[in-house]
């Protein structure tokens, strides 16, 4: 979850919190103020659950652990809970406690409150995991498809042409043209542009340029600022340099000398 969908959520807790709470207060103002001592509690105890002792103890199968700092939590949780009854006695009761609010000084509601608003955060986390995962399965079985391809087609001449990746040495973008240079000096020339070409090409083939991009087992040298494919040297884009660096280096044997 990003740093806006956090404050979108407990902006949100806040407000709903004080809405219900306002009924059993002499004001709104009075709920906000309740509310507000009492988010620093539910905040940190929900991070302190979802991020810290779901990923270190659950995901990783130590249950006894988990279940004991699950047991430490609640009782820190409970004492911190006792201590905004006391400010809320101290400031809002004026230290008398026929003016505090029932629901103020009723622990076992306000534990409830907290928990229902962990399990929540919990299950939205749970929900975005189970969706990053998804997307992440989803393009490393795109991924994989794209790298059993060993050929693609283009349309060249008003007619279609299949081209083996083999055969390709590198690509040059034209605007919304590219030209497929291959091994034979041959050159195909398609009306279409290169950012889509990549989409379903193999990761054989790299992008090193808004303009470019390569066979890595295709070159022949390799320096920081270009390469070489067959005669013809090509320079490494700003945009795409860091990335374009990892994969041409990432296992030996590629071709680059």
């Amino acid at each position: 979850m990003k740093t806006s969908g956090h404050v979108i959520f407990w902006v949100s807790v806040l407000v709903s919190l004080t809405i219900i709470f306002a009924g059993y207060f002499n004001s709104v103002a009075e709920a906000f103020f309740f509310v507000s001592m009492l988010l620093p509690v539910v905040t940190g105890t929900c991070y302190f659950f979802n991020l810290w002792l779901v990923p270190r103890y659950l995901f990783t199968g130590k249950y006894f652990r988990f279940v004991l700092y699950s047991v430490y939590m609640l009782i820190v949780s409970l004492y911190l809970e006792m201590i905004v009854i006391l400010l809320s006695f101290m400031y809002l009761a004026e230290y008398h406690y026929d003016n505090m609010s029932p629901i103020s000084s009723d622990i076992f509601v306000l534990a409830i409150t907290l928990y229902l608003i962990v399990f929540l955060f919990s299950f939205i986390l749970l929900i975005r995991r189970s969706m990053a995962r998804e997307r992440t399965i989803e393009s490393l079985r795109e991924a994989q498809i794209r790298n059993q391809t060993a050929s693609f087609s283009v349309r060249s001449d008003r007619q279609m042409r299949t081209i083996l990746i083999e055969e390709v040495q590198y690509i040059e973008s034209l605007g919304d043209y590219v030209k497929i240079h291959l091994d034979s000096g041959e050159t195909v020339i398609t009306k279409e542009r290169i950012s889509k070409l990549e989409e379903r090409l193999p990761d054989v083939l790299v992008r090193i340029h808004r303009s470019f991009m390569v066979h890595k087992h295709k070159i022949t040298a390799l320096t920081r600022e270009m390469l070489t494919v067959g005669t013809q040297e090509l320079p490494f884009g700003r945009a795409y340099k860091k990335a374009a660096w990892e994969r041409l280096t990432e296992e030996e044997g590629n071709g680059v000398k």
